[in-house]
């Protein structure tokens, strides 16, 4: 699977919402299926997820610029939440 490729897939077909509030929110609400991290995501956002029971976290292997650039968006993402995967295959990282 291409992740980047998936990721930009599940932004366009479905539900993604960018950034640590964004993200935060969406988990509290318990509607994030699944919560991508950058590489240089804040430790003590890091620690809140590890809190949060039920709440799959995928670690990107790059920083928020490129997190950003994989978004298809010209600014760093740290966090992002996966409500609705649309026509991409992103949730099959749950399974692996």
């Amino acid at each position: 699977m291409d992740f980047n490729a998936s990721l930009r897939r599940a932004i366009k077909t479905g539900v993604v919402l960018l950034g640590q509030n964004m993200t935060a929110q969406c988990i509290d609400e318990g509607k994030a299926q699944m919560v991508v991290v950058a590489g240089n995501c804040p430790e003590n956002f890091r620690e809140m997820l590890k809190t949060r029971e039920n709440t799959y976290v995928y670690t990107f292997e790059g920083s928020s610029v490129q997190l950003g650039k994989a978004c298809g968006k010209p600014f760093m993402v740290s966090a992002l939440a996966v409500i609705d995967p649309g026509e991409s295959d992103l949730l099959t990282l749950k399974r692996a």
